[in-house]
């Protein structure tokens, strides 16, 4: 028997809230990025170690987070996470050079990364199987607003406190959050021990499981690629503003959330491996088509802002069902196959964001390129690997 998310609302909003402040960790910060060289000094390139410091943070905590939480009470662990989190985002905002932000950013990363790996286990055990995709639509629709509004609400902070003001919001919503998670320890899903043989290392070596893991990776790290970099094309290069690329996230936020609750639907009309391939399609031909007009010498802000929503409805499209494939693939070990898929996304985008950083001054063509060039990869994995048979459907 499964359940619609309005049947736990105040659980459900927990662990929503808990994994949107992970991911407000990065877009909360992002307006004051191309400040950040004049106030602590340093470059551009250093300026975005920013971001992929956190990202590559992230990375590091989930698969701690992946191997406790297959031992230990998840609902201790994320409010532990959580107290840890709103610490070091306390600590940031004393940084005196970008090389001590940069290294805080790597700790703050890393500690509060448990929401994120747990949520699908939480939400499977709460749901059911069949009530966790929706519940996984429905989450991924909310997050999606961080990157539309918290680079406003940052760029409000930045314009009337000043920098350090995002690291305060965080450290003050983690640390409640803490508490509260502290308080409804109870009405979370009790975890018990996942005892699956292999480990992380059984789950990299099984095609069928890299597959969702690797394009679902992809599909989103392009995206973060771009949008990690889009504030300082567009300001430096593009002679545009901070408020142009708010505008373009929230169009293209628009079209994922349109996109994203259609997804239920149209996978089960179409097929989930069809929505899947098809939505990986679509951002990877966003990509390539934002690099071509890129090298053929294009400048327009409107263009590109037109060309974005590509790679956020391929995202939407496959994005549910992608990632309840994956943790179906990894056949019990959820915890493990959450964090691996997370990881992969974290690290495709740390990696990919500190590459584009020393050309970042170069604008569009170089941020475009790393973008395309992780979309057409997961495209890849998609039509190389091998597809998942589910029994008994």
């Amino acid at each position: 028997m499964t359940t619609r998310p309005e049947r736990h609302i105040g659980t459900f909003l927990l662990i929503v809230l808990s994994t949107v402040l992970g991911l407000a960790g990065t877009d909360l910060v992002l307006p004051a990025v191309p400040e950040l060289p004049r106030l602590l000094g340093g470059d551009l390139t250093r300026a975005q170690m920013v971001l992929a410091s956190f990202t590559a943070g992230s990375a590091a905590g989930l698969l701690l987070f992946g191997a406790l939480g297959a031992r230990y009470d998840q609902r201790r662990l994320l409010a532990l996470s959580l107290l840890a989190y709103g610490l070091i985002s306390a600590a940031c905002r004393f940084s005196g050079s970008l090389d001590m932000l940069v290294a805080l950013r790597f700790a703050q990363g890393a500690a509060g990364s448990a929401a994120a790996v747990f949520a699908p286990g939480l939400l499977r055990r709460l749901y059911g199987d069949s009530g966790a995709v929706g519940a996984l639509g429905l989450l991924g629709s909310i997050e999606s607003l961080a990157p539309a509004l918290a680079p406003l609400f940052g760029l409000w902070l930045l314009r009337l406190f000043d920098w350090r003001a995002s690291f305060d919001l965080l450290a003050i919503l983690a640390l409640a959050l803490a508490a509260i998670v502290t308080a409804r320890y109870r009405h979370l899903p009790a975890t018990t021990a996942q005892r699956v043989a292999g480990g992380y290392g059984r789950l990299i070596a099984d095609p069928c499981f890299m597959r969702y893991a690797i394009s679902q990776a992809c599909t989103l790290g392009g995206l973060l690629i771009f949008v990690f970099g889009a504030p300082t094309v567009f300001t430096v290069t593009l002679s545009g503003t901070v408020s142009d690329f708010i505008f373009m996230q929230m169009i293209g936020i628009a079209f994922f959330i349109v996109f994203a609750n259609a997804s239920g639907a149209l996978g089960r009309r179409f097929g989930d491996e069809t929505l899947i391939t098809l939505g990986t399609a679509i951002a990877a031909a966003g990509g390539v088509a934002m690099l071509v007009y890129a090298l053929s010498g294009g400048r327009n802000i409107a263009i590109v802002t037109a060309l974005f929503p590509m790679l956020n409805v391929g995202l939407a499209l496959r994005g549910p069902a992608g990632f309840h494939r994956a943790i179906v693939a990894a056949k019990g070990d959820d915890a493990r196959g959450a964090a691996i898929v997370i990881v992969a996304i974290l690290l495709i985008t740390s990696l990919g964001t500190a590459a584009v950083a020393p050309f970042i001054a170069h604008g569009l063509p170089a941020l475009a390129a790393g973008a395309a060039l992780v979309e057409v990869s997961g495209l890849l994995a998609v039509l190389m690997l091998p597809r998942l048979v589910i029994t008994g459907r």
